[in-house]
């Protein structure tokens, strides 16, 4: 039999991995769970025309590991999963597919909470949560947080202000100059919590009418696309597509910070390093951007989904960029990589602290 699979899963140590299909809906579905050691795993679900089978397995495998690390550093009692339906989400999304789906999560009895991803909404997430309650991502009105783009946003800019006390000795936004790539829903959250702050914000997006808008209400400059990570700022914030600190623009960047809400920034780990040696601080994408999860996964206290409690959750999201600096710093490694450390700090010692319980038990059994 080919390995393939075991393969995939040996190289970052997978727990399972889960195919689901209903013939009949077409539905194709596989959910991949990376580590559950603090906890059931959590991660979206994400809808995507993916070419080959493979090519969603490699995928649904990189984004739950990476569940792992951000559930990890943002210090939640989570672990990391993920689910990708193959298919577009433009014209193959029915009421009867996403209920399918709904009960194979549920038969997994909450080893996996889930909410909306790339190519999923709300309205996707409640045909979900008709045949199960390990969904989250919901409207308030059903105990969730509903959208969750501008708590993503606070957590932004909560990494922000981290990243600004390193550079500048004070966290103060007033004053301080902004690139904003990206007016979209977290986009244009972040704008304001900006504007607001005394920041000077100049934005760029690949929709100019939306780009004018945003400018217009919040009396932005504007730029266009391509110079956007080219201005001479004291933070680029990429708040779009990912893969924006790449070979072709590192070379360019005249900015002292680089803070976004766009997830997998770095074209390549490697770019971390280059930044590093530009003297860029680099505020790594799943801890900054963290908000929106942790706002999610409020919703499963007792009584649902409590808005303040939850912003308070995420405006600790300034101290564990601050810790992400220290273990740089001490370390000599860039943040990309401290970052890791931290998760990887945390989960190793839940893992031993569970160790020596269950030999407790053992032993006074």
């Amino acid at each position: 039999m080919d390995s393939f699979i075991f393969d995939l899963m040996e190289t970052y140590d997978y727990e399972n991995i889960f195919f689901c299909q209903e013939k009949t809906l077409g539905l194709k579905a596989i959910i991949a769970i990376h580590d559950t050691t603090l906890g059931p795993a959590a991660g979206g679900v994400r809808m995507w025309p993916y070419e080959t089978e493979a090519d969603a397995m490699r995928d649904v495998l990189r984004l739950a590991r990476g569940m792992t690390y951000k559930c990890a550093a943002a210090g939640l009692s989570y672990g990391g999963g993920k689910c990708v339906i193959i298919g577009d989400p433009k014209r193959d999304k029915t009421e009867a597919k996403f209920r399918a789906l709904g009960r194979f999560i549920h038969r997994l009895n909450g080893l996996f909470i889930t909410g909306i991803d790339a190519g999923t909404n709300l309205d996707d997430m409640l045909m979900m949560r008709m045949e199960t309650p390990y969904v989250v991502t919901v409207p308030e009105a059903w105990g969730g947080p509903g959208d969750t783009s501008q708590a993503t946003a606070s957590g932004v800019i909560q990494g922000m202000r981290a990243c600004l006390k390193e550079v500048f000795g004070s966290p103060s936004l007033q004053g301080r100059t902004v690139a904003l790539q990206g007016v979209g829903a977290v986009g244009k959250h972040t704008l304001k919590y900006l504007v607001d702050a005394g920041a000077i914000v100049t934005l760029a997006d690949i929709d100019q009418q939306l780009a004018e808008l945003a400018a217009s209400e919040y009396r932005a400059h504007i730029a266009r696309p391509e110079e956007i990570h080219r201005l001479n700022v004291d933070v680029y914030c990429p708040c779009a597509l990912g893969n924006v600190l790449n070979d072709q623009t590192l070379p360019g960047l005249r900015c002292k910070i680089v803070c976004g809400s766009a997830n997998n920034q770095l074209g390549e780990e490697r770019h971390g390093d280059v930044l590093q040696a530009l003297g860029i601080l680099y505020a790594p994408d799943y801890i900054v951007n963290a908000g929106g999860l942790l706002a999610g996964l409020d919703s499963l206290n007792p009584g649902g989904f409590n808005r303040p409690r939850a912003m308070e959750k995420i405006s600790r999201l300034y101290d564990a960029m601050e810790s992400v600096i220290a273990i740089s710093k001490e370390r000599h490694i860039p943040t990309y990589r401290a970052a890791d450390v931290l998760a990887e700090q945390r989960i190793a010692s839940i893992r031993q602290a569970k160790s020596l319980a269950t030999g407790s038990e053992w032993r006074r059994a």
